[in-house]
């Protein structure tokens, strides 16, 4: 960990959840925002409406923003970022509005990778174990999901035989609020939550070849659902969500497995004040944090999410924290609004008592 990082941490913990505060800062547009992919404390991307994204390389004091060309009227929902040259953009829509772009050159170029050829696919989210080998789910068609898998950094993307996952329940679907709704973890495992007429997600062990499904306690019917994931370990994660259409409720909004999304409990105690569209981890000397973000405001868990406290009313569609080191968190939302989370005062070293 680095010293900032280590700071960072340090006056977190010092200060508790309560005295964090999300940091405005200017993004370069007013298109909405709905993905985001922190690298590190100092790079991270993001991507909105009309075929935009967004880019910073000093840790927020500058964000450059652009258009993809020939995709203005693509709306991308998520982005995976790897470095400040490299990064994956996914547009979301029916038909050939699915596609996947990526960049090697900090956005001067993008190469279209992929785009939807199965009727009535609806792409959702994309996730990457690596920068080579990805994954990406959309709703169902005909009562079977549609899934894609690169292991060439998205030169090619294979679907996978329907036959591998459960069939699809009517009315059931997955939703693209934050790109999210899909995590992978390790080397391997796979995950991606639905919602509609049943909260259920499906999980792989071998990148995605065979799949198993879990109902959870989340909020099911029209507009409700499992709207984003969080895998820490193999067996340990959490999930988000509830109704969009009813952002204040507060039943049915979280949950949490540890046997690998086998099987899923809510909170403990106090759960998120609404309907939250995502979630990201940060350091913890003990337990895993999370940070959920949505709509009405951001919640926070020290606590592994066994229980929740506000943390601002804000609203935000989407947060990441970086793959390695989770020393910050940034969030996006409306008008090209885009946050940090920072301390919200700064710690004061303790001074050595003076020699009498």
């Amino acid at each position: 960990m680095t010293t900032a990082a280590a700071v960072w941490l340090a006056t977190w913990l010092a200060l508790g959840s309560a005295d964090m505060r999300w940091e405005p800062q200017v993004s370069g547009t007013t298109v909405r925002l709905r993905g985001v992919s922190a690298v590190d404390a100092r790079v991270a991307w993001a991507s909105g409406d009309k075929g935009t994204f967004v880019r910073t390389t000093d840790g927020g004091k500058t964000w450059k923003a652009a258009t993809v060309p020939g995709a203005e009227g693509l709306d991308f929902r998520d982005v995976d970022a790897f470095s400040e040259r490299t990064a994956y953009l996914l547009s979301i829509g029916t038909g050939d509005k699915s596609r996947i772009y990526k960049t090697t050159d900090g956005g001067a170029t993008w190469k279209l990778q992929f785009t939807n050829a199965v009727p009535g696919a609806f792409f959702d989210g994309m996730a990457f174990w690596d920068e080579q080998h990805g994954i990406a789910f959309s709703d169902p068609v005909d009562g079977h999901f549609v899934v894609i898998t690169t292991e060439d950094g998205g030169a090619t993307w294979k679907p996978v035989r329907k036959e591998a996952l459960p069939p699809a329940l009517p009315g059931e679907a997955g939703f693209a609020a934050s790109g999210t709704s899909i995590a992978v973890q390790g080397t391997s495992h796979v995950w991606f939550g639905l919602g509609g007429s049943a909260a259920r997600v499906l999980y792989s062990a071998d990148r995605g070849q065979n799949w198993n499904i879990a109902t959870t306690p989340l909020a099911t019917g029209e507009g409700a659902g499992v709207f984003s994931l969080l895998f820490w370990s193999p067996k340990a994660g959490m999930a988000v969500g509830g109704n969009h259409k009813k952002p204040e409720e507060t039943a049915g909004t979280a949950a949490v497995t540890f046997d690998g999304g086998k099987s899923w409990s809510g909170p403990s105690g106090t759960s998120l004040k609404g309907y939250r569209s995502c979630v990201a981890s940060l350091m913890h000397a003990r337990r895993p944090t999370f940070v959920a973000v949505g709509p009405t405001g951001s919640d926070i868990s020290v606590n592994g999410g066994r229980t929740w406290e506000p943390l601002d009313a804000t609203g935000f569609h989407a947060v990441s924290s970086p793959r390695r080191k989770q020393d910050t968190a940034y969030a996006v939302g409306e008008e090209g609004r885009i946050a940090r989370l920072v301390p919200a005062s700064p710690v004061e070293p303790k001074q050595a008592p003076k020699k009498p």
